[in-house]
């Protein structure tokens, strides 16, 4: 799960600095139609939208790259199966958002998943010393913490990533609004960007989006 967050949180200051590295255990990969299918069916479609006009985007490629590790969080993965990935991500004038599924062979590789990465202690304070080393010129970090969120699911939770933007007008603050889910065989991420002013909107659009893949996921 946090290979997910490692690509999501990340994009909102891509243009001023490099990837994020990644040197940790990687799933084992065994794709078959029906889970590809399967994930293709749980992330985010321009149907998800309604009627708003605006929206730009469709299918991308899935990250799945392997977690980040630090001294005290290398996670074990290597007995993990994933059997289907898909990803996407929309654009309108005022947000930004990408979803990804990732499909495991049994829901029991779900949990273990979650308890080893999402719920250990020290992944989230690996990913922010990763990312604060990362971040370019231009681009300085506010905050990266834990925000609620409405129980979509029975895993399920939010991380809300703050970064100030130099641009030609001035600093504006970014939102990067995280959420990660585990539903039976799936494992889904929502994450969307926008400046912090709007991002109430956004949340409610965010929770939306949770319950409609959740409803999709198998």
């Amino acid at each position: 799960m946090v290979r997910a967050l490692v690509s999501v949180v990340f994009l909102a200051a891509v243009a001023a600095g490099t990837a994020l590295a990644a040197g940790g255990e990687k799933v084992q990969t065994h794709f078959n139609a029906a889970d590809q299918a399967a994930a293709r069916r749980a992330v985010v479609t321009r149907a998800d939208f309604g009627s708003s006009a605006g929206w730009t985007g469709g299918a991308t490629k899935p990250d799945l790259t392997a977690s980040p590790t630090c001294a005290n969080f290398h996670p074990k993965q290597r007995d993990l199966v994933l059997t289907g990935a898909a990803a996407s991500s929309w654009r309108s004038p005022v947000a930004q958002f990408e979803s990804q599924a990732q499909v495991m062979r049994t829901p029991a590789m779900v949990r273990a998943d979650w308890q080893r990465t999402v719920v250990a202690p020290t992944a989230i304070p690996c990913l922010r010393s990763h990312l604060v080393k990362q971040l370019g010129s231009g681009v300085s970090f506010v905050s990266f913490r834990r925000v609620l969120f409405p129980p979509v699911a029975t895993l399920s939770r939010a991380y809300l990533l703050l970064l100030d933007v130099k641009t030609s007008r001035g600093k504006v603050r970014v939102a990067r609004e995280i959420v990660v889910i585990g539903h039976g065989r799936t494992e889904l991420m929502i994450a969307s960007t926008a400046q912090n002013a709007v991002q109430k909107v956004v949340a409610e659009a965010n929770a939306r989006l949770a319950r409609a893949l959740v409803a999709r996921a198998i």
